[in-house]
Formats: structure tokens, sequence, C-alpha cells
């Protein structure tokens, strides 16, 4: 990063300079990354019913931010580059660029080796998005040397500013989703319903809440409604074994509810017939 960054201000090339910018926020990231990591083994406490997994999802969250940050500063650094070209030393950028390559290709093998949460995803898409920064100021680096073309330092500039907004905009999208408590994408809602309403002894489901605690933990409640004769129990052990078989949810909260009374029921029927409606 200090390398590109001072190889950057002595060639003028600002797609050298964006890419040191991208490090410097993967450095922060990365950093934040492996604290929330540690942070979310820690055991569970009285105030803490869940653990710290949602350390994680917040350090994820902050990485988008951050690549959200640093795509718009590339932006308006390249509009600016673009109405005033500056002249660019290709030699320097082109080395600098291609060992930047290498750094970041071994870097995001390491991560790719090492996991598949949602904190290292966020990371390796970082480290995969600075891979393309590189690529960009290899050619930034190109266009100088062959073509003299000081405006094709911007655009590709520009360039890396789109795909590290991608990359920011992906993870806030997966990460918010899990701070609102949303549905996993993954999982039905409607579908989880009908199946609960399949399930032998209910007679009515409501209440029902499905959302993500962080990556890889879903969590289910519903209340159902009993139907006569019945075991709670047994409807619970039931549903939860469904629910698991199918969906792969493990931590289920299922509440039984009685049905009502009959005499209710009856009363509920001549209320709702025709022939006692109000005329």
């Amino acid at each position: 990063m200090f390398i590109e960054a001072g190889v950057g201000l002595y060639s003028g090339g600002l797609a050298l300079l964006a890419d040191a910018a991208h490090m410097l926020s993967d450095a922060a990231s990365l950093g934040l990354a492996l604290f929330a990591s540690v942070w979310a083994q820690r055991p569970r406490t009285h105030t803490t019913t869940f653990g710290h997994r949602r350390a994680e999802v917040l350090a994820a969250f902050l990485n988008g931010v951050a690549l959200a940050v640093t795509a718009l500063w590339i932006v308006v650094e390249a509009i600016e580059r673009w109405h005033s070209p500056h002249a660019i030393q290709g030699v320097p950028m082109l080395v600098t660029a291609s060992t930047g390559l290498g750094v970041n290709l071994f870097v995001g093998w390491i991560l790719s080796s090492g996991g598949s949460g949602m904190n290292v995803r966020a990371a390796l898409a970082h480290v995969a998005v600075d891979a393309l920064g590189s690529i960009a100021a290899i050619a930034s680096a190109l266009a100088v040397l062959l073509f003299a073309s000081t405006r094709a330092d911007p655009v590709l500039s520009a360039v890396i500013a789109v795909l590290v907004a991608y990359s920011g905009w992906r993870v806030l999208r997966e990460t918010t989703g899990i701070l609102l408590e949303a549905a996993p994408a993954h999982i039905d809602v409607k579908n989880v319903e009908r199946m609960i309403l399949q399930c032998p002894g209910v007679r009515g489901v409501h209440d029902l809440h499905v959302w993500r605690i962080s990556d890889e933990f879903d969590a289910l409640t519903v209340h159902v409604t009993l139907a006569p004769g019945a075991h709670g129990v047994e409807v619970c052990r039931d549903v939860a074994f469904c629910l698991r078989q199918k969906f792969g949810l493990e931590h289920v909260t299922v509440q039984p509810e009685a049905p009502p009374p009959p005499e209710l029921v009856v009363l509920r029927i001549r209320r709702d017939s025709p022939e006692t409606a109000p005329r």
C-alpha cells in the first residue's frame, strides 16, 4: 500500500493511487474482520443470549461502507483528472502495479483457503476488487507507454470505482438484510407456513418469524393451534423435524396453543351464518 501510494504520487498515476486507497480500506477492513472473527467466538452471556455472532455481520457492514466511500473518492478524482490531465510516468507505474497484482493474488489464495463465512467473503471481495484495480493500473501504464494517452488513467480509475461500488453494494445488501432481521433469501416463508399447516395435528399457524442471526445461523419461531385431540409435545417435535429436514432450520421454537372450546366454535359459526347476518 505504501509503495503504491509513493509511486503513484511520483508517477502521477491516479489508477495506482486509487489502488493504494483501496488497499488502505482493505487494511482497515481486514483488521476489523479479524477482530470481529475473534470476538464472535466469545461465549454467550445473560445479556447476549445469542452470543456475539452479530459482530461479524457488523464488521462486514462496515467493510461495505468503506468500499462505497472509496468508490466515491475515486470517481471525484477521476473527473478532475479527466478535465485536467496530469503527466504520468509509465515505467514505475507498470512495475509497481504488476507487483501489486501478484501480492493481491497471493492474499486472495490465502483467504479462499481459510473459510467461507460472510466475514471472510467480505474480506475476499476487497482483495478481488483490489486485484482488478491492479490490472486497471497496469492497463493505464501500458496506455501511457504505448499510446502516450494520459486520459486512459482517469477512465480506468472510474472502472475501478464501479467495481469497488458493486462489491460494496453486494456486501451492504446482504448485511443490511440480516441487521433488519429480514427472512433469509433462500427460505420462502410462504412455503414454510404451508408445510407447517400440513403437519399432523396442526390446525392453524400465526406469528411466524424467520430471520438470520449471523451467517449460516437461521432461526424460526412460530405459534401453532392444535387440532382437537392432538398432543402439543408431539406436534412441536414433528414440526421441528419437518423444518429441519426440508429447510435446514436447526434453531426452531414452536409454541403450541390449544384449540378453542367447541361451544365457541359453534357460536362463531352461528354469528357468521347468512341466516343470522343483519339485514
